[in-house]
């Protein structure tokens, strides 16, 4: 009886002892970004290359969607909280950034045309696609807002809206660099940007994706 009453209370202390060091724990690590608004700091910042992604979506033959990724996006964010919307974003998407689970699939998007012709999708050495801002009409939220400006892919330079929306702000725990965070939607046509490669079983509507972080220069 003595045995066993000392092993509950022993049991008791290690998980009170446990305890007590999550408790601490929690209390030591840094504070996550928080949808804050008010942490938005005026400035210029640059695109996060391993937090920002370009996601696409596409509808091959009818029957389901498939979806790919950009990463790698470089490029700047200039925002004053006080007035947002003469915020300004310029950003690159490297082509080659590609991303798929189909091997074979990227090797096609990204070969040279045959016998020197146009190639299917971007060929073996396509310039990087790039977004610059024209106007930003922020939402009544003050979390929201359309980004209108000009995308280049392919050469073609078409203008583009955003629907985007404010995640989060604050203070990167791991890099103790201010950050911003946004994600957004977008619909482009591709056959516009001359990818028009299997019109109309693949279709022309490619859907965009954004998830973006940026850091405080």
């Amino acid at each position: 009886m003595k045995r066993t009453v000392l092993g509950v209370t022993l049991a008791a202390l290690a998980v009170a002892g446990t305890s007590v060091a999550m408790v601490a724990v929690a209390q030591d690590m840094p504070a996550r970004g928080t949808m804050d608004v008010s942490k938005v700091s005026k400035g210029t910042y640059d695109a996060d290359p391993g937090h920002t992604l370009v996601g696409w979506r596409v509808n091959p033959l009818g029957f389901n969607d498939y979806f790919g990724l950009f990463g790698d996006v470089d490029g700047t964010l200039t925002i004053d909280p006080a007035d947002p919307s003469a915020a300004t974003v310029d950003v690159t998407i490297p082509i080659t950034s590609l991303a798929v689970v189909s091997e074979g699939l990227r090797d096609h998007m990204l070969r040279p045309g045959k016998d020197g012709g146009d190639p299917d999708f971007f060929g073996a050495e396509p310039e990087a696609a790039r977004f610059v801002s024209t106007s930003v009409d922020v939402g009544a939220d003050g979390t929201s807002a359309s980004i209108t400006g000009d995308l280049t892919m392919n050469g073609v330079t078409k203008p583009v809206t955003i629907d985007a929306r404010f995640t989060g702000a604050g203070s990167n725990p791991m890099k103790k660099v201010e950050t911003i965070g946004f994600e957004g939607t977008a619909t482009i046509m591709r056959s516009d940007f001359g990818v028009d490669y299997a019109l109309p079983l693949v279709s022309d509507e490619v859907e965009l994706t954004i998830s973006a972080a940026f850091e405080k220069q």
